[in-house]
């Protein structure tokens, strides 16, 4: 047995989910490597033994309190991913069979529904791109096969929340968003595991799952840092709509910067189709943006066309630079496109994004940067696994101001 990481984590990827997975597994293992080493210096200093005398002892101690001896070595990086083959059917079914036991495990199982590129079933023999609904059944069978085989906890991950812009009663509609949630609930999963979920308030629909909330800022902060300085007179921090006031209101309070709004009417009797034709009727500022530099944050990019026009917007304004970011860069059908023409003409000047949702095409942009999140969510699913707080996760102003302390005075 391995006596270097936790003996019951385990890790499943969904089809469309191994990238995310893969990175998040690699974290993992070396957070656990080094733990195991720290363990060791420790011990051998307290003992007075030598490095390979210590890590015998562990091994021997953890092997005996197994029941059993494991045929890997003591150094070795934990294995926490757990195989699946997932099978596709003529008739769109999907299938999923755990290949190997995971009974009274902590079971995360990670999916992007988000990912659109063609993903393997059938033992690689088959490749699909599927639909948000199709990644979302794929959870489903997986969860299922999961409870089956006896895990003792089961957590779903997905960096983004499926349905979760419908998540408010306009009339005859549902509450999808919640109904998602439920479905998981009455199926066992204890805890999801997502970012910068559209409403917090979604959470408020389930009555024993947790819904673990994480947010990219500081990954954002620390690579806007790089390429814009943010303490200077001249940059503002505009919210891009109301709905998006308290993410954006962070930032203000976290750079030390003012905070402009932008007002948009909507004509609802119009349909948005994408970023050209959408339902925005008209814009209006408050506070200034001229000959400034503005960041604007939102929780993603669909078609874009909201975020596009606010760009145009501000530029009439007279504003410098624009620089967006979006924690779920979803880019929607022809969305990338528009943000091509619109950073040819001189709209915006970078917009940062991170990998919760899978892009190919996108990362092909100068003006698009991607920052990496997987390190997160290995550092919470480790911490959830071992009963650990999540507060310095989820409430990150203090190593926010510390970061923008450092790079002021480099």
């Amino acid at each position: 047995m391995n006596y270097s990481g936790p003996a019951n984590l385990a890790i499943i990827a969904c089809p469309g989910g191994e990238v995310f997975a893969g990175e998040v597994i690699l974290h993992l293992r070396q957070y656990y490597r080094r733990r195991f080493a720290r363990t060791i210096a420790a011990l051998a200093e307290k003992y007075a033994l030598d490095h390979d005398e210590a890590a015998r002892r562990i091994s021997f101690t953890g092997d005996a309190l197994a029941g059993h001896a494991g045929p890997e070595h003591f150094e070795a990086a934990p294995r926490i991913e757990v195989p699946v083959r997932f099978t596709w059917f003529p008739n769109g079914e999907i299938k999923a069979e755990i290949e190997e036991s995971i009974r009274g495990k902590d079971v995360y199982i990670i999916q992007d529904p988000e990912n659109h590129y063609p993903v393997n079933f059938n033992g690689g023999t088959l490749k699909k791109a599927l639909s948000v609904n199709d990644h979302l059944m794929t959870i489903l069978v997986t969860v299922d096969a999961a409870r089956q085989a006896g895990a003792e906890r089961i957590t779903v991950v997905t960096p983004i929340y499926p349905y979760s812009r419908q998540h408010r009663k306009k009339g005859r509609e549902g509450v999808t968003a919640a109904r998602i949630g439920n479905i998981w609930e009455a199926m066992g999963v204890r805890r999801v595991l997502t970012l910068d979920i559209h409403s917090r308030e979604t959470g408020n629909a389930f009555n024993k799952m947790q819904l673990e909330n994480l947010h990219a800022s500081y990954q954002i902060t620390r690579q806007l840092a790089q390429i814009e300085e943010v303490r200077t007179g001249d940059f503002v921090v505009v919210s891009p709509d109301t709905g998006a006031v308290d993410r954006n209101k962070f930032y203000a309070t976290a750079f030390k910067k003012p905070l402009a709004l932008l007002y948009k009417e909507r004509d609802y009797s119009r349909v948005t189709r994408d970023a050209v034709d959408n339902n925005i009727a008209e814009i209006r500022l408050l506070g200034n943006v001229r000959d400034k530099t503005v960041f604007m944050a939102d929780d993603m990019i669909g078609t874009g066309g909201t975020l596009l026009k606010a760009m145009r917007f501000l530029k009439e304004q007279g504003a410098g630079k624009v620089i967006c970011a979006v924690s779920l860069p979803l880019f929607s059908g022809g969305a990338i496109a528009h943000f091509d023409a619109a950073h040819a003409e001189g709209l915006f000047y970078r917009v940062i994004g991170t990998n919760a949702v899978y892009q190919e095409e996108l990362l092909t942009r100068g003006w698009y940067i991607s920052v990496n999140i997987t390190k997160l969510f290995a550092r919470t699913i480790s911490r959830l696994h071992e009963g650990q707080s999540l507060s310095s996760l989820l409430e990150n102003r203090e190593i926010i101001e510390k970061l923008l302390a450092e790079n002021r005075t480099e």
